[in-house]
């Protein structure tokens, strides 16, 4: 029902629209993932028979995964062009996303984990099952290294430089970038190669993949959003913790600890500096909440 509507659509982005590869592939991405909804919540609905309910019970499902509002405003965006084609190729007489409208995109501070937090956490992870290694190895290096979710499951071997403390990370735009990872993660990573890995035949072309799944091939993003977030619902942490929720706890205490700007841009790969000075107000934030809880003086009077 849906693979030659995706085929098509794919078609019509990378034609009719002349639309870059990765572009397209964001695209197909966010059909891909609302078809993985429909099919974990057993509707085998034909595209020309999703209706306005069944997505926005998908949004709601995105945004308790952890998807911030801006990832949330984009994969409907995706959804809204799938949708335009469909109709255009008589594929839908209907467009279920017309009344949908995004999140709205707030420049908020977003949730961070403490150390103590991360390392409760990751020492939920059961080392006697064929995943744990596995697990524990992607969960120090995404935070050891402040990865994107993407990066961390396009991480590969070739591109693991152990021996001198770095990875070479593809970032967004394809752009390449030298991280440092710790001795922990850096510890994990050779346990997990030594050992589950080697039980695991990588599918043809995936050899060089760092972290596999059981069949062999790369790890999906969202795998990750469900390892991640049924480890701190039975370590009892209380906040919403989603891949990126690592991401910002390294960039977070970086700068709590005194690093430089300009290194913890580098270390993120952002364009911008001023993407990376979102946590020096989450260190303002710290400061005013270590004074309000220690200073006698800024108690709140009765």
């Amino acid at each position: 029902m849906w693979e030659p509507s995706i085929k098509g659509f794919k078609a019509w982005l990378q034609l009719e629209k002349s639309l870059s590869d990765n572009s397209v592939q964001a695209y197909i991405r966010d059909v891909e993932l609302l078809l993985r909804f429909l099919v974990i919540n057993k509707e085998q609905k034909a595209p020309a028979a999703v209706e306005p309910a069944d997505l926005r019970v998908f949004l709601k499902w995105i945004h308790e995964l952890g998807f911030s509002s801006s990832s949330q405003a984009r994969i409907l965006s995706g959804i809204k062009s799938f949708y335009r084609y469909c109709i255009l190729e008589q594929i839908s007489q209907t467009d279920p996303t017309t009344l949908l409208e995004a999140p709205k995109r707030k420049r908020i501070l977003p949730d961070t984990l403490s150390f103590e937090e991360i390392e409760k956490l990751i020492a939920q992870i059961d080392l006697s099952k064929p995943e744990g290694p596995r697990n524990k190895a992607m969960l120090e290096t995404l935070y050891s290294c402040g990865l994107r979710v993407s990066e961390l499951v396009q991480l590969q071997l070739s591109k693991l430089y152990l021996d001198l403390g770095f990875v070479r990370v593809r970032g967004k735009g394809d752009k390449e970038r030298l991280v440092p990872i710790g001795d922990s993660a850096i510890r994990h990573i050779q346990l997990y190669k030594q050992t589950t890995r080697t039980q695991i035949q990588p599918q043809k072309g995936k050899e060089d993949f760092v972290f596999l799944n059981k069949r062999g091939g790369p790890l999906s993003r969202i795998m990750i959003f469900y390892i991640i977030r049924n480890l701190a619902k039975t370590a009892g942490i209380n906040k919403t913790v989603s891949p990126h929720t690592f991401r910002h706890s390294f960039a977070t205490h970086l700068i709590e600890g005194g690093a430089d700007l300009r290194a913890v841009q580098e270390m993120l790969g952002h364009a911008s500096i001023t993407t990376t000075e979102i946590y020096t107000h989450l260190d303002r934030e710290f400061l005013r909440k270590t004074l309000q809880q220690f200073h006698p003086g800024f108690a709140k009077k009765e």
